[in-house]
């Protein structure tokens, strides 16, 4: 026991001792002080003004402002992505800025922003009329030149039927009346031209035949520039279109829905010198508004430009101010009004660094007082901090998930390291599939520096966090693959020859029929000589098998031995003497038995049926084993296991409700004799002692808790180690579907002679691999693997009711991207 005292105490192992501090700093250092604990982020505050909300915290001002800031700066830098300039790197050294001068330089930079882009949209407004109109002009001119042409060669014929008709107002077609206008203004024949979405265009001709029951003409052209939606900033394909109708109250009607799709009007004269003139006109504003709207835009980038040389630099300065001045509303005014009194934990090991920032940030503030930092006791539990690296976080991170380690318990990622990759790899042995896994594992380790400062997706995040994961799940695939001997389940002499040979120089078919063993076994692994045997199966589920029962009762026996040091940690000898001892009795009687068993058959090449063996231990613990006898005093051994497991039982269950009730009564005993309270004393004006008494020892909730604690051990310890069996059964669908694939897909479209059918397998083999056994199958590797340490694993000794260490550090502020 003293040499386990001894040990040196391991980082992961346990967590970081933490102590409860409090801190007075006079008002005029207390912003520098924060800062600087901030930058230290070692300190964890704790709200004094819980009960507050936001709005009544002292610098709920500040923090306005800071949030006032944010969002100019969000806005800048949403004007720099819109125009698509780039954020220049952050130089080496800036000239430190006030937070007020920071604010000013905004206010100003925002109030010219906004007028410079209210000024470009209305000159972008005013180029995009003039750039239609000159469209429509064009368009327009052309239709109404067709119309002209068509009256001349029809002048006789309308004359004719004008004039000798007298009802030619009620007869004449719409065209007729567009043809004669031309001679005549008495038909009333008008035009409206403009121009529209081209997304729009069939639906308001549609409506527009509606509206006036298919009196009108619809002629339409497609605009020869694509126009710029100021709204999208995208540029948008336009239809000039132009309505030939008659009447007012056709009009109005063609009015209404010319403004109801959003389409333009813009007049056109019916004379060709004044359409020429007014396009002349046109174009030479056009010319100007675009020297305009360049210049404006030149001087728009380099503002921009401008204030991304500093956006970086602002945008972490007001982040970290804002997050100072939520820590300060975190911390009280003592009665003098003159101090604020924090408090909050850290690790022993970081006090001399956080009281060496405290007298720095007074030394820098020319603070007549100091700040007063001291230790205080705690009630409740402090939180869990663990220092991990870029090695170890990714463990860390899987053990987290389950959740936090309670202070001070004993961590299962320090095991997780190991176990965790290797039993992945017993699920997904195969070398030729590990190497795949660990070429793409030091890709992203060699890539390291350059993907960590880029943004990733959601998928690629959660890869690039888990690479050394991911590196260590390939080496011990690699490992499992070479016991396995598969290679792409392809077999390999890597080690020697095989141990069998053909029986004499009639067999013909090595591979399946008339094999003998002639020399010792293969030095390393599974022989080759078991793949395409008929015996291959049986054979290798039998190993795989008893092996996921070894695998599992061994990590059952390592998490009981570390609810052990828990116990030992916390001073828990109850827990020692009646969980500890009695679990790994219990454990070990039935399935550590079954284990010695699988040993011993291995080495000692029995034949003996161990379900058998198994099932009569209980159902005939007397009954002679016979044939199926492994080794000396095995029965007696099997009835006394049986005897220890239902000791076992008991022995969990009933001792320790017992002694927890007796303890408690002999902590209370002499305290009987509370003070007798009045009827208006309440239970919130009771003395502590009186309190406690009152809270009864509550013996039924205690015995109930412990027989669920032994009722859930006693099926656990069955269901678990059956649930290792999940080994077994991954490891042998990997290597199925593996060697599924080789066969019927590769050697398949290799038998052909045709070069096409070879490739085309080729591709379809490289699809399979990469997509299902190299992806899928390593996402349910990992998720069974995962399940194993979390539920079997973790179970047994961890309780995972903690908190997280999180300091008020300004490394860990996150992006606000609200």
């Amino acid at each position: 026991m003293e040499y386990i005292d001894n040990m040196p105490l391991m980082d992961l192992m346990r967590s970081e001792k933490m102590t409860f501090v409090q801190l007075i700093i006079p008002a005029e250092s207390a912003h520098r002080a924060i800062t600087y604990l901030g930058q230290l982020g070692l300190l964890q505050f704790r709200d004094l003004n819980a009960e507050k909300s936001p709005f009544q915290r002292t610098f709920v001002n500040q923090v306005k402002r800071c949030v006032e800031m944010a969002r100019k700066l969000r806005y800048f830098k949403d004007q720099i992505h819109k125009a698509g300039l780039l954020l220049p790197p952050l130089p080496a050294s800036q000239p430190d800025t006030e937070l007020e001068e920071i604010e000013i330089q905004l206010a100003e930079h925002e109030h010219e922003l906004i007028e410079m882009n209210a000024n470009s949209e209305k000159l972008r407004q005013s180029y995009n009329e003039l750039l239609e109109f000159k469209m429509v002009l064009q368009k327009a001119s052309g239709f109404l030149v067709s119309s002209s042409s068509h009256t001349t060669d029809r002048e006789i014929e309308l004359d004719e039927n004008v004039y000798s008709n007298d009802n030619h107002g009620d007869t004449a077609s719409l065209l007729e009346q567009e043809m004669h206008s031309e001679l005549s203004n008495q038909s009333g024949v008008r035009f409206i031209s403009g121009i529209i979405c081209k997304s729009k265009v069939l639906q308001f001709e549609r409506m527009l035949f509606r509206a006036t029951r298919g009196n009108m003409l619809f002629n339409q052209a497609v605009a020869d520039d694509e126009i710029l939606d100021p709204s999208s900033n995208e540029m948008v394909e336009k239809i000039v279109f132009v309505v030939f109708f008659s009447g007012e109250q056709a009009r109005t009607k063609i009015l209404k829905i010319c403004e109801a799709f959003s389409a333009n009007c813009y007049p056109v004269p019916e004379d060709t010198t004044k359409r020429r003139q007014i396009t002349q006109e046109v174009l030479s504003r056009l010319s100007e508004l675009e020297t305009t709207l360049d210049a404006g835009l030149r001087h728009r980038d380099k503002a921009l430009t401008s204030i991304g040389y500093h956006l970086t630099k602002w945008i972490n300065m007001v982040k970290t101010q804002k997050a100072v001045y939520d820590t300060l509303n975190m911390l009280n005014f003592d009665v003098t009004k003159k101090c604020l009194v924090g408090e909050g934990w850290c690790p022993i090991f970081a006090k001399t660094k956080i009281q060496e920032a405290l007298q720095r940030a007074t030394f820098d503030s020319s603070s007549q007082v100091g700040i007063i930092f001291h230790v205080m006791d705690a009630v409740e539990s402090p939180p869990t901090y663990f220092r991990t690296n870029r090695f170890t976080n990714a463990f860390q991170e899987i053990v987290d998930a389950y959740g936090v380690a309670k202070y001070q318990e004993a961590n299962p990622a320090v095991y997780t390291i190991v176990t965790f990759p290797f039993l992945f790899a017993v699920m997904f042995g195969d070398w030729g599939h590990g190497i795949c896994l660990l070429l793409g594992a030091l890709v992203l380790i060699a890539r390291e520096s350059k993907l960590c400062s880029q943004k990733l997706g959601s998928f690629m995040e959660m890869l690039f966090g888990g690479r050394y994961v991911l590196l260590l799940m390939s080496i011990f695939s690699i490992y499992c693959g070479l016991i396995y001997n598969e290679f792409f389940s392809v077999p390999f002499h890597i080690f020697g020859d095989s141990a069998y040979k053909c029986r004499d120089a009639t067999c013909s078919d090595a591979q399946t029929v008339g094999l003998i063993k002639y020399k010792d076994p293969y030095p390393f692994g599974v022989d080759p000589s078991w793949r395409g045997s008929r015996s291959e199966l049986p054979f290798l589920n039998s190993l795989k098998m008893k092996m996921s029962i070894l695998l599992g009762v061994a990590q059952m026996n390592l998490g009981i031995i570390l609810s052990y040091f828990n116990a030992r940690f916390f001073s828990s000898s109850l827990d020692i003497k009646y969980q500890f001892i009695p679990q790994i009795i219990f454990l070990n009687s039935l399935f550590g038995y079954l284990s010695l068993l699988v040993v011993v058959k291995w080495c000692t090449g029995s034949q003996a049926d161990l379900y058998h063996v198994m099932i009569y231990m209980f159902l005939s613990p007397f009954e002679a084993l016979g044939e199926n006898r492994l080794f000396w005093g095995q029965s007696v051994l099997q009835v006394i296991l049986l005897l220890l497991a239902l000791i076992a039982v008991p022995w969990m269950l009933f001792p320790k409700p017992f002694i927890l009730k007796r303890l408690h009564m002999e902590r209370f005993q002499g305290r009987t004799y509370g003070i007798l309270g009045t009827s208006e004393m309440g239970s919130d004006d009771q003395p502590d002692s009186a309190r406690e008494r009152a809270e009864e020892f509550n013996f039924s909730e205690v015995f109930v808790h412990q027989m669920i604690h032994s009722i859930e051990f006693v099926l656990g310890a069955v269901s678990n180690t059956a649930s290792y069996l999940r080994l077994w059964a991954l490891s042998l669908a990997h290597s199925e579907l593996s060697t599924v694939f080789y066969e019927k897909v590769l050697l398949l479209a290799w038998g052909y002679e045709n070069i096409i059918i070879r490739l085309v397998g080729l591709a379809v083999f490289a699809f399979a691999t990469a997509c299902i056994l190299l992806m899928m199958e390593t996402l349910s590797a990992f998720l069974h693997a995962l399940r194993l340490h979390w539920v079997e694993f973790q179970n047994k000794f961890y309780h995972g009711d903690g908190y997280k260490f999180m300091p008020f550090s300004f490394a860990l502020l996150a992006d606000d991207e609200d």
